[in-house]
């Protein structure tokens, strides 16, 4: 089922996500639902705040990009309860990036290229990855939103000012979009 995604100046995309138990009601159904509505808005990740709820769940597929990403060729899976680690103590890359929740809208943003992850499957086996590269950073980007934050928190003081009227526009629900949303405002 595709659900709608949470647009900016919703209150669910500023929560701290909560960690769940093995127990989540129709967890596996949560997470096929994530991935379709990540497919049908042409996303590569998906964070469960941004359908709504403020749990610690996440589906990535970055294997659209692996032509010009090859660390992104397997990089398909849900995370549940995921911990990230940064790796690295050089200057981050900055790259554009952009977000299911703020359409329209791409921003430069500076992340680190090393980080290791551990989370759960879907079976609430545990593991243990490094990821490197735009790999890194789509889990980056996907783990902010499990801390209450999106990549715009990020961008320069200045570019943040410059983009506020998109982000209002964004939050009252005056984009376009190809896919369901639910903005914050009406």
């Amino acid at each position: 089922m595709i659900l709608p995604i949470y647009l900016y100046g919703q209150p669910v995309l500023r929560q701290e996500a909560e960690d769940i138990e093995p127990d989540y009601p129709e967890l596996h159904s949560l997470i096929q639902n994530m991935f379709e509505t990540m497919y049908h808005s042409e996303g590569v990740g998906l964070a469960a705040p941004q359908i709504g709820l403020p749990i610690s769940v996440i589906v990535i597929d970055g294997s659209v990009l692996a032509d010009s990403f090859p660390e992104c060729q397997d990089l398909k899976f849900a995370l549940i309860n995921p911990v990230l680690e940064i790796l690295e103590d050089v200057d981050p890359v900055s790259r554009d990036e952009g977000c299911l929740s703020l359409p329209g809208l791409s921003e430069p943003v500076k992340r680190r290229e090393h980080v290791r992850l551990n989370w759960l499957d879907e079976n609430f086996e545990e593991h243990e990855q490094e990821f490197s590269g735009f790999a890194a950073r789509i889990i980056q980007h996907e783990y902010d939103h499990l801390l209450g934050k999106v990549y715009t928190d990020r961008v320069s003081p200045i570019r943040k000012q410059m983009i506020k009227n998109k982000l209002n526009n964004i939050s009252k629900g005056k984009v376009k979009c190809d896919y369901r949303t639910k903005a914050a405002k009406n």
